[in-house]
């Protein structure tokens, strides 16, 4: 009788973390999801407003204070990363590196 309780306790407490992993995971959206529909639009407008000019090349949901995080390329080809808070007010911007060093071919493997 102890062996099973021992086993039901360990399997209870087993699903408790995974649903608790479970909801922490869904709740912060920091996952590289898309943007779509309006928040994509207004994430969209606020970015290049704050960047001058530029086309959105990609856009997430972020985590922490930043709900949301779009890249936007300028005219001249480099990219700024503009992150915004759940209101859509810039809260940051940087030059994205990632976009860069995808660009520079010196940086390609030799696959």
């Amino acid at each position: 009788m102890r062996t099973r309780t021992k086993i039901a306790i360990g399997a209870a407490a087993a699903l408790v973390v995974a649903g608790v992993a479970t909801g922490v995971s869904a709740g912060t959206r920091g996952d590289d999801t898309p943007l779509v529909g309006e928040e994509l639009d207004s994430a969209s407008q606020a970015a290049i407003a704050h960047v001058g000019e530029g086309t959105v090349v990609d856009s997430e949901a972020g985590d922490g204070p930043e709900a949301f995080e779009v890249e936007v390329e300028r005219p001249d080809g480099s990219v700024v990363e503009v992150s915004l808070d759940d209101r859509f007010e810039v809260i940051g911007s940087e030059a994205d590196d990632d976009a860069a060093e995808a660009s520079d071919p010196s940086e390609a493997d030799d696959d």
